[in-house]
């Protein structure tokens, strides 16, 4: 049985996936009906939210080249060099883990059924088996080893044995935002149609409030197309839920940007809250998606005190110009000055702090919670609307 696979070879829109091929791990049709047969016969991984999530955008391509969860040689090089066992840059690694008991039935070419609440979706060809050390990879990839950290957290919580090797997907499980859920191929396609040459990507779980609106809109200016691809993977239980996150994407697109210039999309990825190793990451997977451009902003993926504020765009600097495929914008904090009477950055406001509207998560939520809507300085009325309105039904 084969997978189809997409080959990029000239790209008139948009940026060539990563690695040149785009990815397509999905079977359909009677090969699926073949595949889910052979499914049932044989022994079953379950898996968790994050790594289903993780099987989706393997299945469409959004983690092109991987044609699967990774065998030793991309994992110890991605943890230890930010690279492929092939030299491509990779900077987060993507793997499915056993426990000792489960790992004495498994061996390199099995064929091991993935399911979700018991649904088999997928076929994994064994291809490697391995041990991890997990305080080494959460220090490469977190930077720290403190369980406090929520990817540290879900590392710790995996299996110390890693499997890998390609996976044929025959089905997904009904998913939240269908009308949104646009993998690569759809993404592109709809740049073609728009006639967008160059397109910026911009990653958020939070909502979009002015801050963001502003990096948003003077990206527009020098691109054709904005890619507004919030991730509705596993998230923290204190972010915003996605289901509200998405109606108020929603409002303020259609009361404050130009509808022939925005795209919105999911991202079905997991966040692992690596800043800036998931900032290089969450570039990739732009990339994959067609875009030429990604804003990086102030603390991108980044929680707690973990990383310095802008750690996310200095390591971009340790890649060659032009290797990763993707123009990194890079932007200071942005807030609404009162004397300037706009929004700015430390860049172009010389006012001192008093005069900025810079109101912190934890405060913006206690005035959700109590009903209060932020200033429209800070957050547009519909959205902030939005915002109060899901707190009160919570």
């Amino acid at each position: 049985m084969t997978v189809a696979t997409e080959t990029m070879t000239e790209q008139r829109f948009g940026a060539e996936p990563h690695g040149g091929t785009l990815i397509n791990r999905q079977v359909i049709g009677a090969d699926a009906e073949r595949l889910a047969d052979e499914a049932r016969g044989l022994p079953a991984r379950e898996l968790n939210a994050r790594e289903l999530s993780d099987l989706e955008m393997i299945a469409i391509g959004g983690f092109s080249p991987l044609t699967g969860f990774m065998t030793e040689p991309d994992y110890r090089r991605v943890v230890d060099e930010m690279r492929l066992a092939n030299g491509l840059p990779w900077t987060i690694p993507v793997t499915l883990s056993l426990d000792e008991e489960q790992a004495s039935r498994v061996n390199p070419g099995d064929r091991l059924a993935l399911t979700y609440a018991g649904q088999p979706l997928a076929v994994l060809d064994v291809e490697d088996k391995f041990r991890r050390n997990k305080e080494h990879e959460a220090l490469q990839v977190y930077r720290t080893t403190e369980e406090a950290h929520p990817g540290v957290a879900a590392l710790y919580r995996e299996g110390d044995i890693l499997i890998g090797g390609p996976v044929s997907v025959f089905a997904l499980p009904e998913l939240p935002f269908p009308e949104y859920r646009l993998p690569p191929v759809e993404t592109r396609a709809a740049f073609a149609e728009r006639g967008w040459r160059t397109v910026v990507g911009f990653q958020t779980r939070n909502p979009v409030h002015r801050a963001h609106e502003y990096l948003q809109k003077c990206a527009l200016e020098i691109v054709d197309g904005l890619l507004l691809h919030p991730l509705v993977g596993e998230t923290k239980s204190d972010d915003v839920p996605a289901d509200i996150r998405m109606r108020a994407y929603r409002v303020l697109l259609d009361n404050y940007y130009p509808q022939n210039r925005v795209l919105l999309a999911v991202n079905p990825a997991a966040m692992r809250y690596g800043g800036p190793r998931e900032a290089v990451f969450h570039a990739l997977i732009r990339k994959n998606f067609g875009c030429t451009h990604f804003i990086v902003g102030r603390d991108h993926a980044g929680v707690g005190s973990y990383y310095g504020p802008y750690d996310a765009q200095h390591i971009f600097s340790e890649f060659e110009p032009g290797e990763l495929g993707i123009q990194p914008l890079f932007f200071e904090n942005s807030f609404f000055c009162n004397r300037c009477g706009n929004m700015a950055t430390d860049k172009t406001c010389p006012h001192p702090i008093e005069d900025r509207v810079v109101l912190s998560g934890t405060k913006v939520r206690e005035m959700l919670r109590s009903g209060e809507q932020p200033p429209a300085t800070f957050s547009r009325p519909e959205v902030a609307q939005v915002l109060v309105e899901a707190m009160k039904d919570r």
